[in-house]
Formats: structure tokens, C-alpha cells, sequence
């Protein structure tokens, strides 16, 4: 999950590594955003772009989200975590805060856990 959070940090002046999303879900992953009225699923690549291109075109910047809470559960080679999350960062030049809560879907495989599916909603 750390991976998959710092995976958009661009705090003082970093670079972030979008592609590590690639790296902690299997290929047919799906990510879903869930705010209210009809819920947008994603692909990786879809989720992926989107989000390289706002946090290096100067769109985002100094953003971090990080994981304040959790709770996981295993069962052989599957597993649950649900995750208390907050967020800053300046969006167009303004200063903001959130939270949310994600829940993720894990499955084992021959390379180790990997992130089959994520939801997300936000405040």
C-alpha cells in the first residue's frame, strides 16, 4: 500500500513514479472511483496517464497522500485491506487537505501479493 501511495508523491520537487502502480497490481487490475452518483472504473493505464500528466505539468504539485489507518485480512492466498487515508498538496496554485478511505483486494501470486482491485472515496 506504501508503494502504491508514493507511487504520486511530488513533494519538493520530486518526480513521481506512477509506473510503481503497474508494479503492485496484477495486469487485468481495476481501480474504481466511487464519490457519489455512478462509480468510474479504471484500468491501469487509464487511471495511470491521467495522473502523470497533472502531477508534472505543474496542475499538482507538493502532493502526498498517506495511509493513517488500516485493517487487513488474509485468507490463504487472498486478501482485504481497508485503509484510512489523508491527502495534501497545492491543486492549481491553491493549498488543500483531504481524506478518504480505500478498499483493496489482494491476490497471491508466484511474484509475491499483488493489488487485483482498488475503490476509493473521498471527502
Amino acid at each position: 500500500m506504501g508503494a502504491f501511495l508514493g507511487a504520486f508523491t511530488n513533494t519538493g520537487g520530486g518526480t513521481p513514479d506512477v509506473d510503481a502502480v503497474r508494479r503492485v497490481f496484477i495486469p487485468q487490475g481495476m481501480i474504481i472511483k466511487n464519490l457519489g452518483g455512478d462509480p468510474v472504473v479504471h484500468d491501469l493505464d487509464s487511471f495511470i496517464e491521467p495522473r502523470r500528466r497533472i502531477l508534472t505539468d505543474g496542475t499538482l504539485t507538493e502532493f502526498s497522500e498517506w495511509e493513517v489507518a488500516e485493517r487487513t485480512e488474509i485468507f490463504g492466498s487472498i486478501a482485504h485491506r481497508f485503509s484510512e487515508y489523508r491527502k495534501s498538496g497545492r491543486l492549481d496554485g491553491e493549498w488543500f487537505e483531504g481524506e478518504g478511505r480505500k478498499t483493496t483486494q489482494f491476490v497471491r501470486t508466484p511474484q509475491g501479493w499483488r493489488m487485483s482491485s482498488m475503490a476509493w472515496d473521498d471527502l
